[in-house]
């Protein structure tokens, strides 16, 4: 499940990727605006600057603006900064890889083959959809990303039907 860290952090690059032509935004106005506490919002911001994601500029004009051009910021980057690995269990994990304990063999397990392919769909999608896609709407990924969940999705079933053993229904 999505932290609100990550739903918040998204929350603000979202609406800082929308400001005219990368003007700052004040940390008052954007709590206001996506309705985050703003001490939470100061949290997230700094970690989000110390990842450069964004910048601050200090002033009376000062404020957050993104530190890079929005169609180079996607939301895997984002969700993997604020809440860490996108694997839901640690033994597919590619950054915080850890054998599950009670795991006879990792290979013979039905739980670890689905859970990678799991993985690997949700970071292709994250991994596809930018700042920019989210905001204009109308790129092929992010259509992809979109894409009801009952709607075929070539390779989806086969390559689950393929990590447990069995061959995909025709």
């Amino acid at each position: 499940m999505l932290s609100q860290r990550s739903r918040y952090a998204l929350k603000a690059l979202v609406r800082l990727a929308r400001a005219a032509d990368g003007e700052p935004v004040q940390i008052a106005s954007l709590a206001e605006s996506e309705e985050i506490p703003r001490k939470f919002l100061e949290i997230i911001l700094v970690e989000l600057k110390r990842q450069n994601l964004v910048q601050s500029l200090r002033g009376k004009r000062g404020g957050y603006r993104l530190a890079r051009p929005p169609e180079d910021i996607t939301f895997g980057e984002v969700i993997r900064v604020t809440d860490g690995p996108l694997a839901l269990v640690p033994c597919v994990s590619r950054t915080a890889y850890r054998r599950c304990e009670d795991c006879k063999d990792e290979t013979a397990c039905a739980i670890n083959r689905v859970m990678a392919v799991v993985r690997d769909e949700t970071a292709r999608i994250l991994d596809a959809t930018t700042l920019a896609d989210v905001i204009g709407g109308d790129s092929p990924a992010f259509e992809e990303a979109l894409r009801p969940a009952d709607t075929p999705r070539p390779g989806a079933a086969a390559a689950v039907a393929l990590a447990l053993g069995s061959h995909p229904a025709e």
